[in-house]
């Protein structure tokens, strides 16, 4: 079988716009947040009446992919305050600017098919916990895709930006073993002020 990523872009900066930090979190936060987004009510992922294996719940604001509709959700939770900080430093974003935060379960056999954020998103940050995973990366040049792979490693991070973000679609091969994120969001400019919205406050 034909190796799909025969054409990798080589090491070094992945792709314009992409940034990761491995040990972006301890071992004991590692834990903690496991347990915290265990704990946080997670649902099944739902997109056009198709129900997924990832188990999933949003903060600050929700997308709901059945309807389309784009709203504001629960505030983001106060355990989560102290990493959206850390999150917006490695961004070099500023302090409150990522105003939605996505808790993800991947038990075995979940993944993410491939996609681009939603567009009412623009900076993505997110925090990879359990076991590794590979976040593929693709773009369409005339007849073929061009493509790029991150190692997701435990307790690490990374950003999309630029390119990377807006350019490229992105996916994770489903998982034969636990694992878990934290993906933090900012408001595409135009939408933020279109809607005069106050930042979802930590509680």
């Amino acid at each position: 079988m034909a190796d799909l990523f025969a054409d990798l872009i080589p090491p070094g900066p992945i792709l314009p716009g992409l940034a990761a930090r491995d040990a972006f979190v301890t071992a004991a936060e590692e834990r903690a947040l496991i347990d915290a987004i265990d704990a946080a009510g997670l649902a099944p992922f739902r997109f056009q009446g198709w129900e997924g294996k990832r188990l999933t719940r949003s903060f600050g604001w929700t997308y709901d992919f059945d309807s389309g509709r784009f709203d504001e959700a629960e505030p983001i939770p106060g355990w989560l305050g102290p990493l959206r900080a850390r999150a917006e430093d490695f961004a070099g974003l500023a302090p409150g600017a990522l105003v939605q935060a996505l808790v993800i379960r991947y038990d075995p056999g979940a993944g993410i098919g491939w996609h681009r954020d939603r567009p009412v998103f623009d900076r993505v940050v997110g925090i990879s916990l359990g076991h590794a995973a590979v976040m593929r990366f693709r773009r369409r040049v005339g007849d073929r895709f061009e493509r790029a792979r991150l190692p997701l490693v435990p307790r690490g991070a990374y950003a999309l930006d630029g390119a990377a973000r807006h350019e490229w679609e992105h996916s994770i091969a489903a998982v034969d073993r636990p694992r878990w994120s934290v993906t933090f969001r900012s408001l595409e400019p135009d939408r933020l002020r279109r809607k005069r919205c106050a930042l979802p406050p930590i509680t």
